[in-house]
């Protein structure tokens, strides 16, 4: 019985940790893109979880910035000329 429910739990703690890393990793993404720093983006995103993306998503970016130059993703025939840089 207490075997199932410490199993039960380790799956869900387990499912919020990868939900904490993605959302690290989608702000550390965003906040890069838009020219503020990865590192800035990732303690947002560790440290609000699921805010700290959305938050990326509606700062502005700056003007030199890869997200106002690209886009949110990037097209194929700008990557190489911003590779060249």
């Amino acid at each position: 019985m207490t075997t199932t429910i410490a199993a039960l739990l380790g799956a869900k703690a387990l499912y919020l940790m990868y939900g904490w890393l993605l959302s690290a990793i989608a702000a550390s993404y965003l906040s890069g893109r838009k020219g503020y720093g990865e590192k800035v983006g990732l303690a947002s995103g560790l440290l609000l979880f699921i805010l700290g993306p959305i938050v990326w998503l509606v700062w502005p970016a700056r003007a030199e910035s890869k997200w106002k130059r690209l886009g949110a993703f990037g097209r194929g025939e700008d990557r190489r000329a911003v590779a060249a840089e």
